[in-house]
């Protein structure tokens, strides 16, 4: 079971770095007529907003999941406190990309805003993308894992339609983890995070767009950040590859817009079911922070 978290909570972290060269890259002719299909990690070349990042190294999402994992490492699991001042550390080390949602929620704490209710009311995907490293050293069931990841995403993300997207991404994990196939993962983790009509629509679409290939139904939802478009997309490529982390990663890629959010997830689903070995092993050694990972990830 360790292993396999393990390598869910890489998968995840993989998901962001191949997406970081194409990464809100919306015309996808764009990425066709640059590199083809994208099947390596990529510096991001095309767009402005991930300038002076290296091929391997995160987006800005991967590095709040990069400072999660050290929170959970250095405490022992997670706590709230502790990850709010590291990830305050990070968004203003001006390091990497500083998004709406991180504006205002570093807005509200400079305003006075305790560090548990300064979430923002961004509806992007991205808040609750990062519940990975949630999953190491934790045994808990299906629905006490949502609720930490609930309070973890809302640190930064408090609208509730993001919150009830993490609390339902958590809970896809672990009955993977627990052996169910991920579709009926996406099915049976609706009864058990709970969750409003949005939730249970954008699933109900992803989960009918099986057939369909992945550009298409992602032009269809909407490539954009927003979680009306994010999570369909998200459960239709754990959906669709449902047998191949490889394939679901790089058709995310291919797909264009917010593809990191997409693929950090997606990533930690199918990860959780095949392990690493579904994918190239550049992708996962070639990350600039590999070495850090695996470290902290280790047993103690």
């Amino acid at each position: 079971m360790e292993d396999r978290i393990r390598d869910a909570v890489m998968a995840s972290f993989v998901g962001d770095a191949l997406a970081l060269g194409v990464h809100w890259i919306y015309n996808v002719r764009v990425i066709d007529r640059k590199y083809g299909r994208v099947e390596e990690l990529l510096a991001p070349e095309l767009a402005s907003f991930h300038k002076g990042k290296a091929k391997g190294e995160f987006t800005h999402y991967g590095d709040q999941m990069m400072v999660l994992l050290e929170s959970v490492a250095q405490n022992g699991g997670f706590d709230a406190k502790g990850f709010m001042s590291a990830w305050v550390g990070l968004m203003k080390g001006g390091s990497c990309y500083l998004d709406k949602a991180s504006q205002v929620t570093l807005g509200n704490l400079d305003a006075g805003a305790a560090f548990d209710g300064a979430g923002s009311d961004s509806t992007d995907l991205a808040g609750a993308a990062r519940i990975a490293p949630l999953l190491l050293g934790n045994h808990a069931s299906a629905g006490e894992l949502a609720q930490l990841a609930t309070a973890e995403t809302a640190l930064t993300h408090a609208n509730t339609a993001v919150t009830d997207a993490a609390a339902y991404f958590a809970c896809v994990a672990r009955l993977v983890l627990d052996g169910c196939g991920p579709v009926e993962a996406l099915s049976l983790a609706l009864d058990e995070a709970g969750g409003g009509a949005e939730l249970r629509e954008g699933v109900t679409m992803g989960l009918q767009s099986r057939e369909t290939p992945t550009r298409e139904a992602i032009a269809e939802f909407g490539q954009m950040c927003e979680i009306e478009a994010s999570l369909p997309s998200t459960v239709h490529l754990i959906t669709r590859h449902e047998k191949s982390l490889k394939e679901a990663l790089v058709d995310n890629v291919m797909a264009g817009g917010d593809s990191a959010a997409r693929g950090m997830l997606a990533g930690l689903v199918l990860g959780a079911r095949h392990g690493i070995s579904d994918i190239p092993e550049s992708w996962v050694t070639g990350m600039t922070r590999y070495q850090d990972i695996v470290k902290l990830m280790a047993p103690s």
